[in-house]
């Protein structure tokens, strides 16, 4: 006999859905998660949601407020363009060192990472991919085994990709995935220079494909979520 299958949990759930309507542009930043409204929606106590939302925060889509509550978080246009100033200067160096020190195990890894943005995006999971497309960077830095640099584009990177889940215009995930590919025939032909050239020129891409002038999405809870 078969065993059962596993259910998400709740906590799971809510967490996935609340993420899609951020991902899917139907919750504007800045909009008020209110525990009870979504406890009504989910059919679940505010302990639940409450758990929901904790973690939410860590990974950075929701802050939240002594005595105000949750929030979609609102990064500002002028915050996501110190970020990606910072990772040029970062990452630019990171793939020279990477193309220089480079070993066959490291190369086969991040070609492994790149087949599963690739396979995450053709499968529709936008949440998925850009969370793929932010850790192929933090992987190369763990491949170089600097647990500092790791750290510090970890921080980075959640940072920027909640700037692509509310503001990236469609197709620009596909073409980061393609821009990694290129980024790793550099790295294996150790070309450093072509390697920190290709970085740049994607992260300036990236941030290129922002649009801070969307249109506002929906404040209502009930609707984002119907949406999905």
């Amino acid at each position: 006999m078969a065993p059962p299958t596993m259910e998400p949990s709740t906590t799971a759930v809510i967490v996935r859905e609340l993420t899609q309507a951020i991902a899917g542009h139907r919750l504007q930043p800045g909009t008020k998660l209110a525990e009870q409204k979504l406890a009504d929606h989910f059919g679940v106590s505010r302990t639940l949601v409450r758990q929901a939302l904790h973690q939410l925060a860590q990974n950075r889509l929701v802050t939240l407020e002594p005595a105000r509550g949750a929030f979609v978080a609102a990064p500002t246009p002028g915050e996501a363009r110190q970020v990606f100033a910072v990772r040029r200067m970062l990452e630019a160096e990171m793939a020279r060192t990477f193309a220089r020190e480079a070993t066959p195990a490291m190369l086969r890894e991040l070609r492994a990472h790149v087949a599963r943005e690739q396979a995450a995006l053709e499968a529709g999971e936008a949440a998925s991919g850009i969370e793929l497309l932010g850790d192929f960077h933090v992987r190369m830095a763990e491949l170089l085994d600097n647990a500092v640099l790791a750290q510090v584009l970890g921080d980075l990177i959640s940072r920027s990709s909640l700037v692509a889940l509310m503001y990236q215009r469609a197709g620009a995930a596909e073409h980061s995935a393609a821009e990694h590919v290129q980024i790793v025939k550099a790295l294996a032909a150790r070309d450093a220079e072509r390697a920190a050239a290709l970085m740049d020129e994607h992260l300036r891409n990236v941030e290129a494909s922002l649009a801070f002038d969307r249109p506002a999405p929906s404040h209502d809870i009930a609707q984002a979520l119907a949406a999905a």
